[in-house]
């Protein structure tokens, strides 16, 4: 598996990387969240823009987001928009998700753009082409609340990630019972061995699925989801913690 390289953060080799979510409804809760991830000791830093009031007058995202490339310096950025079909706080058309995505990337402020990968196959691929283009990397992700698939099905999942040319793939799904959180993970560990060739990013959910935040080194999932304040999704966990178990685990493995 090749890592990914953004500014100087190496996805997908040695201890997984932390990221941690800026959440905010105004410009100043964002900048302050981004100052926060940064305390933190975050590796990297994702702007969850759904949360942002004004997240549709896109001058005011690229000011903000101006704004957080000056608070962030040389830590990368990673842009998301997560829809409300797939955990967001917003809806939007399938027209406008791209418009917005291939704006942010040309933007030259953002280090990676969030793609999820089944909006449908020429969404997902315009904003990838586009990212591209403009030296962004993509994150292709899928999201489900309501359940685990089977291992196959996320097995497939990622491979149709690396198919339309996600440069990290990511998926995060929820538990209902302890034997999802081991779907998830023999799900993981067969995708990184077997099929991938570049990062995965895998997360059940939930306090049930804490132990897949912990464990990536051991499965191969390269990147985990900490909190400096407020959480993005359900399980996380605070950042400082988070770093303190992945570097014991990491002394070990």
């Amino acid at each position: 598996m090749n890592p990914v390289i953004v500014r100087n953060v190496r996805i997908g080799e040695g201890m997984p990387k932390i990221c941690v979510p800026a959440v905010g409804r105004t410009r100043a809760e964002i900048r302050e969240a981004a100052e926060s991830a940064l305390a933190a000791g975050a590796d990297m830093v994702e702007w969850r823009a759904d949360w942002y009031d004004d997240v549709f007058e896109y001058k005011k995202v690229e000011d903000t987001l101006g704004e957080l490339r000056d608070v962030l310096c040389d830590t990368p950025l990673l842009f998301t928009f997560r829809t409300f079909r797939e955990g967001g706080e917003k809806e939007i058309e399938e027209a406008a998700y791209v418009e917005l995505n291939r704006r942010i990337a040309e933007s030259g402020y953002i280090d990676m753009v969030d793609v999820e990968m089944f909006s449908g196959d020429d969404t997902a691929l315009a904003i990838v082409r586009c990212a591209h283009a403009c030296q962004v990397k993509v994150v292709g992700s899928n999201h489900d609340f309501q359940k685990t698939p089977a291992k196959e099905e996320i097995v497939a999942r990622l491979r149709r990630m690396q198919e339309l040319d996600a440069d990290i793939l990511k998926i995060a799904v929820m538990p209902r019972s302890k034997k999802d959180v081991l779907t998830l993970l023999a799900a993981t560990e067969e995708m990184c061995s077997e099929y991938a060739s570049r990062p995965v990013i895998t997360m059940s959910m939930d306090g049930m699925g804490v132990i897949s935040r912990l464990c990536g080194e051991t499965f191969g999932s390269a990147v985990t989801f900490g909190t400096a304040g407020k959480a993005s999704a359900p399980g996380q966990v605070e950042a400082g913690e988070l770093r303190r178990v992945l570097t014991l685990l990491h002394a070990i493995v």
